[in-house]
């Protein structure tokens, strides 16, 4: 993975949280958002952490480019900045979740492994809440019907991803196994050329695929 921060005493602190972990590695660190871009490209890490104040290029806009052009990439904004305009903007440029820097750092691990297995990072009420937001300013009627792209099967989980339950709880829903709901939502991921879930439910909101029902 890679660690995105302008504070090079964060970065190294992080960077030794990580690395006490026996399945994950760090393979680089940037100071700048420009600077990430630039690794991403060079090391196609799996996960980036990524702060949102950085200089020459913000977090955010790094998210974007890195999301072009990378869309397996997941990337976790780690911040200290909390407000809806922030967390809107960081999902719009692809983020797949974001958490505030006073985080523990086995939540901050957690997350980590969340996210790299598809799964969002986000508090279910925010993320309501700001799946309310953009799809009631953003949503379009649909181009194309949920069935040209994902199965009858594959709708059913992403409906249930998008009201914010876990795996876990979707294959206790389904009466499926966990690794079953992994292989639908990966497939659902290749489908729409997204990371994550948070991506795949904002892009279903825009394409009309889901309501604002969906989320309750």
């Amino acid at each position: 993975m890679l660690i995105a921060d302008d504070h090079a005493l964060f970065r190294e602190g992080t960077r030794s949280l990580i690395e006490q972990e026996n399945d994950m590695e760090v393979s680089g660190e940037a100071s700048d958002g420009t600077e990430a871009v630039k690794l991403v490209k060079e090391l196609r890490p799996h996960v980036v952490l990524m702060d949102i104040a950085m200089p020459k290029v913000n977090g955010i806009e790094a998210t974007r480019q890195i999301k072009a052009d990378y869309p397996a990439t997941a990337v976790l904004i780690l911040t200290a900045y909390d407000n809806d305009q922030y967390i809107v903007a960081l999902l719009e440029a692809g983020a797949a979740g974001y958490l505030l820097k006073n985080v523990s750092g086995a939540d901050l691990v957690n997350a980590i492994r969340a996210v790299h297995a598809g799964e969002a990072v986000l508090h279910p009420t925010i993320a309501k809440k700001v799946f309310s937001r953009l799809g009631s300013s953003g949503r379009q009627p649909p181009a194309t019907s949920p069935e040209t792209d994902l199965s009858e099967r594959e709708m059913e989980i992403l409906k249930l991803a998008a009201r914010g339950m876990s795996n876990q709880d979707i294959a206790a829903q389904l009466f499926l196994s966990r690794r079953t709901v992994q292989a639908h939502l990966a497939n659902i991921f290749r489908k729409m050329d997204v990371g994550s879930r948070t991506e795949a439910v904002l892009q279903a909101l825009r394409k009309g695929w889901l309501g604002l029902d969906n989320l309750a």
